[in-house]
């Protein structure tokens, strides 16, 4: 039977130890993760993997048998431990040294260490080495966070039928920031290996996807990213909450008791409320400023209003964290000793964490929720506050680089940078009519509602289903076993065969430069046994010049068409013209793509003798992406009254007389050989053509996963070769 595995760097479940008994205790976990994966969880055949908690050093192997059981029979978990060792240098360094604040946009802060990454690599494989026993036919994985981004890779090598869902609960940083990581070819490589990678907003999947293209070479097309012979589907999923919870939590008497206690508490002071842990992308020093400067520039508001500053701990044995802490403690003080009197503490601190039904109170107490995060992959707090706000009042400042404000645009957004503005939006929430924010809020809350945690997992897991669906519909049309060995067959029965091979990107690799694709020694000694086995015939058919294409397959006995077969040679004749086509359009259509070519560095022209090919394969993606569409418009207005077409292939754009076309060149093999085997393989858009003229019982191969009339589908120009060499000593 199938089942979900969930994968994370920590269970759902916290593991205590009794000091007295020595026994451990499970506690389930209150986060978001925990609450949104729960109903999936416990609602079917389901497991949990991930790290105890625990150190080796700490357990013993009859403790970690009994617990083992414990986790799985009380709360579907399996668990392992990671050694003091380990930790320090997969958690402590790499996650929290490098990737946590690469992915935040401090790269200042970032450390690479290879021995760190190391760790962070053999973790990875630790996890999979802990879970691939279990994994089953069927199953679906769901991956979770930036600890674990080689896993996906790891599982898809191995168990490649199997539906894998990853989900990045931090930002996505830009290629920009992406590449000063030595390691993120590693990085990317092992987060597609899953089949739906999900982000919280539009801008991560943007992000990604740019990085898909510059570092690996990805293709984006339709909303899936082309990986060899996979697709995979980037996607927006914004986490949600347990908004039910938050509703209702004013009905649960310990939050009644809480909220009666801190009315009594704050009663002599307008609230404005401020949640974070301690860390640097939270904005907590800009924050303070802000109500510093606001204090100054409105005197008026001393001794009525106050910010409760609430600091949970963090990552308290790091000295970089506990500066930070010594800098909000210093500017707590000064604030409070510039602007406070004896009756009146401008700033209240605390340091701790605060239990759910305390923390709740204050949001329905607070007029004023202040989020300044200098960047954040959500930021739950917030929506947190807006769903504890029964009556609707109450106002939110969000920072506009947490990404929760792509749903809470009706908030007051800032820029945590902008002291000033932070300011003004303290007092444009002091102020705001309660009828202002009854509107605001509404509207805000109405998303929450609909969009909770649960939706969240259930969204997620049905996308990855249809990814999957849309997958299968794909590869069924690939050179599977079966449909190899049916060729293979035919082609050992058969006794006149024919090929039609095209060249770039089909039997060699695309280069930066179309000169530096010559054909390697292997390739020649390939076409060579194709071409000598008895009753072979092999004609390579090309948009290359009839220079080229003589010069790479000098001596082999193979036939040639040329320039999209306005040149033919069939083995020892001359060339032959097969019609006299106008090239007059050219001088129209050059100076547009010389035009081009100054405005993209790393663009080219290739001239053909019945088109012009404008290559942008060197270029910056994002802008040759701007370019090409550029390019398109220029060239249709141009091209209307002209004999010529637009084929945009790969990573080329080029103009063509439309009378040319691998399909008319075809036409003089197809008629002159009676061949009972016909075999035929492209890679771009020129190959339609080609394909289109093929009759049923042939062979088509789309080389590459992109949409094609051709019958079958193969991984890559590597995959037809070995395949060719198959059937050449057939």
């Amino acid at each position: 039977m199938s089942k979900l595995i969930f994968i994370s760097n920590r269970l759902p479940v916290t593991i205590r130890r009794d000091p007295e008994t020595g026994e451990f205790e499970l506690t389930r976990s209150i986060g978001g993760l925990a609450t949104g994966l729960g109903s999936v969880h416990e609602g079917g055949e389901s497991l949990w993997v991930g790290w105890s908690g625990l150190h080796e050093e700490d357990i013993t192997e009859a403790e970690d048998a009994e617990l083992q059981k414990k986790l799985v029979k009380e709360q579907g978990c399996l668990s392992f431990h990671l050694s003091r060792q380990d930790y320090e240098d997969f958690y402590i360094g790499f996650c929290n040294e490098a990737i946590w604040p690469l992915f935040h946009y401090f790269p200042n802060r970032a450390r690479f260490n290879r021995h760190q990454w190391e760790a962070y690599r053999q973790t990875n494989l630790r996890f999979f080495a802990e879970v691939r026993g279990h994994i089953q036919p069927g199953d679906t994985i769901w991956v979770h966070d930036y600890h674990l981004m080689l896993l996906p890779h790891l599982i898809k090598q191995s168990f490649p039928e199997t539906a894998i869902g990853f989900f990045l609960h931090i930002p996505f940083p830009s290629y920009e920031i992406l590449r000063l990581l030595p390691w993120r070819e590693e990085v990317m490589e092992g987060l597609l290996g899953a089949d739906l990678l999900g982000f919280h907003t539009f801008d991560y999947v943007r992000h990604f996807i740019s990085s898909a293209r510059r570092i690996l070479g990805c293709e984006f097309s339709l909303g899936y990213l082309t990986l060899d012979d996979r697709l995979v589907r980037p996607d927006v999923f914004p986490m949600g909450i347990d908004y039910e919870k938050y509703r209702d939590a004013e009905d649960l008497p310990e939050v009644a008791a809480a909220l009666k206690d801190a009315r009594r508490r704050l009663s002599d002071f307008r609230t404005i409320l401020s949640v974070d842990r301690l860390d640097y992308s939270k904005g907590i020093p800009e924050r303070i400023r802000g109500f510093d400067l606001f204090l100054h520039q409105h005197p008026e508001y001393h001794e009525k209003v106050s910010l409760n500053l609430i600091v949970a701990p963090s990552r308290t044995e790091v000295e970089e964290y506990k500066e930070l802490l010594r800098e909000i403690q210093e500017l707590v003080s000064t604030v409070n000793g510039k602007h406070g009197s004896l009756n009146w503490v401008p700033i209240h601190f605390f340091y701790r964490t605060f239990p759910f039904e305390e923390l709740t109170a204050l949001y329905m107490v607070a007029e004023v929720l202040l989020v300044t995060a200098i960047r954040d992959g959500m930021n739950l707090i917030a929506k947190e506050y807006l769903a504890a706000r029964r009556d609707d009042t109450g106002v939110l400042i969000l920072s506009e680089t947490a990404g929760a404000v792509h749903e809470l645009g009706e908030s007051l957004v800032i820029n945590p940078n902008d002291i000033e503005g932070i300011a003004n939006a303290i007092l444009t929430g002091l102020e705001m009519d309660p009828a202002e924010q009854k509107q605001r809020n509404a509207a805000m809350k109405q998303r929450l509602a609909r969009y909770h945690v649960r939706f969240w997992a259930r969204d997620f897991i049905s996308k990855l289903t249809e990814v999957r669906q849309y997958q299968e519909v794909q590869t069924r049309r690939s050179m599977i076993d079966t449909v190899k060995e049916d060729m293979l067959s035919a082609y050992r029965k058969a006794r006149r065969r024919l090929f039609f091979l095209n060249y770039d990107g089909t039997l060699v690799g695309y280069r930066d430069t179309p000169d530096k694709a010559r054909p390697d020694q292997d390739l020649r000694k390939l076409i060579e046994n194709l071409s000598f086995r008895k009753g072979n015939r092999v004609v390579i058919v090309s948009g290359r010049k009839r220079e080229d294409l003589e010069d790479f397959f000098s001596g082999l006995p193979v036939d040639l068409a040329a320039a999209h077969g306005s040149w033919l040679k069939t083995l020892g004749e001359d060339w032959e013209k097969t019609e006299f086509f106008s090239a007059d359009w050219k001088e129209t259509i050059r100076p547009i793509l010389e035009n081009y070519t100054d405005r993209t560095p790393g663009s080219f022209i290739e001239e053909k003798v019945y088109s012009l090919a404008w290559h942008y394969r060197k270029c910056e993606p994002d802008l040759a992406a701007l370019r090409i569409g550029e390019l398109k418009d220029s060239l249709f207005s141009v091209t209307e009254n002209l004999n010529v077409g637009i084929i945009d292939g790969s990573k080329v754009l080029e103009v063509k007389d439309t009378a040319v076309h691998k399909g008319r060149a075809v036409s003089k093999w197809l008629k002159e050989e009676n061949s009972d085997f016909i075999f035929a393989a492209g890679d771009d858009p020129t190959d339609e053509d080609l394909f289109d003229v093929m009759p049923e019982s042939a062979y088509s191969v789309k080389v590459g996963m992109n949409r094609s009339r051709a019958r079958y589908h193969i991984k890559d120009w590597r995959a037809l070769r070995r395949l060719l060499d198959e059937m050449a000593t057939a």
